[in-house]
Formats: C-alpha cells, structure tokens, sequence
C-alpha cells in the first residue's frame, strides 16, 4: 500500500470540496461556466473527491480524464485557472490545518499549470516566445 502524499482523512477532503463547489457556485466568474456544465452538483462532488482521493490517498477509484473534460468544454480558458486556484487556497486555509491546506495546494497549483498550458495551447496561445 502506497503512503498518503500528507496527512488528510477522506472526510476532510469531501468536507473541502463541499465548501470550495459553494464558493464556486457563487462565484461571478466560475461558477456561470460550472453551470454550463455540471448539472448534477453531488455527483461532480463526488466524482471529483474520488480524483483527490486518488491523487493524495491513492484510492484508485477515480476513472476519469480531467485534462480531457477541461480541454472539451470548450469555454475554459487559460486566466481561470488562476482565479480557480486562488478561490481553492482560500478555502484550503479556511478548512484544513496549515501544513495539510500547503501540501493540498501545491498539489493543486502542480496540476492546474499542466491544465492551463494545455488550454492556452488549444487557443493558440502557446509556449512563452524566447528571443
């Protein structure tokens, strides 16, 4: 059995992400494009726990592709990953101990750049130009 990249219950992860799909929800940039898309809140919830799950505890239970779902949604773009990561620190901080919420964000902002790079190539935006 593979150790837990840090310390955290599958209950402290399931309780974030119930505060963080709030916030998003309420959220004057994210959360219209959030509703576009996920039109059955508890099962996004859960789906995307068992990601977490997966990346920090090493479940194994999540079988989906996020890069692939980010890059088909069409509307995602590049800056929101920024206001994405920002809106989840915050409620890292909010929720978790320090060391946990620090080691949860760095995971985060780790897969977010992957994800942003992808969707600013798919716009045509590109590696930065090195002259």
């Amino acid at each position: 059995m593979i150790p837990p990249r840090f310390p955290i219950t599958p209950q402290q992860i399931d309780a974030t992400l119930a505060e963080f799909y709030r916030c998003v929800r309420e959220h004057p940039g994210l959360g219209p494009v959030f509703h576009r898309h996920v039109t059955d809140w508890p099962a996004h919830e859960a789906k995307i726990a068992r990601f977490w799950r997966n990346a920090i505890l090493f479940e194994r239970a999540y079988d989906g592709n996020p890069m692939a779902v980010h890059m088909a949604a069409g509307d995602v773009r590049a800056p929101m990953f920024a206001v994405w990561l920002g809106l989840f620190d915050s409620v890292l901080r909010r929720t978790l101990p320090a060391d946990t919420a620090a080691a949860w964000s760095a995971l985060a902002h780790r897969i977010g750049r992957g994800m942003q790079m992808a969707v600013q190539d798919r716009d045509g935006a590109g590696p930065p130009k090195l002259l």
